[in-house]
């Protein structure tokens, strides 16, 4: 019989244990079912996650329409009715642009532009006559050569202005003759209103605004 040797001995304890730890690494390795079986049941139950409702589209605000009719201005009620108890020469500016628009060119509007056309014409006739005593100035007595000059650049400057303002005076003798005839505030070319704003600012007016741009334009083309 054969005997074994301690050699051989050591061996057989040393691949056991290899065996043994290969084996304790497979059983390792094996899943549970338990286990993976709650965690998939953990998963099918779990719910799912609220979403987030969407935000609402932002409506589109429409521009205002420009053709939709708009509240009338009001007009102070005591402006409006000072014309029937002022003569027309008494009314202010403010006034006279609050009367109806039917009252255009009335008795009392006429009497108003009348009064400052009138008033215009005795202030260009004021100036016309402090200019007349001032050429009367003899430069020749003064003896600066230099102080002469002044005083004669003076007298062409303002015989210049007399001169606009002659042409003026013209116009305003038309626009009084207009009102005695009835015509006066109505265009020339179109017979439309010329319009109190305008007429205001130039009281000689005898053409609408837009009849003068085009005469304006007219002039500025064709140089007539």
């Amino acid at each position: 019989m054969t005997k074994s040797t301690p050699a051989a001995k050591t061996s057989a304890r040393s691949s056991e244990s290899t065996r043994s730890k290969a084996s304790g690494a497979r059983a390792g390795a094996k899943v549970n079912p338990q286990a993976s079986g709650a965690a998939s049941e953990t998963a099918v139950s779990a719910p799912p996650a609220p979403s987030r409702p969407k935000a609402a589209p932002a409506r589109a605000t429409n521009p205002p329409n420009e053709n939709m009719p708009t509240p009338a201005t009001k007009v102070d009620s005591k402006l409006a009715n000072a014309w029937k108890t002022k003569a027309g020469r008494e009314l202010s500016e403010p006034e006279l642009m609050a009367m109806p628009e039917a009252e255009y060119m009335n008795d009392k509007q006429l009497d108003f532009f009348r009064a400052r056309l009138e008033a215009q014409k005795e202030d260009l006739l004021s100036n016309a006559g402090e200019t007349t005593e001032h050429l009367r100035e003899d430069t020749s007595i003064v003896p600066d050569p230099a102080d002469r000059a002044t005083i004669e650049e003076e007298h062409a400057l303002e015989l210049r202005t007399r001169d606009r303002e002659r042409k003026l005076l013209k116009k305003i003798a038309q626009a009084l003759a207009r009102i005695d005839a009835g015509e006066y505030g109505f265009c020339d070319e179109t017979g439309e209103p010329i319009g109190l704003g305008r007429l205001l600012a130039r009281p000689t007016a005898t053409l609408s605004l837009e009849a003068q741009q085009r005469r304006e334009l007219k002039q500025k083309m064709f140089g007539d």
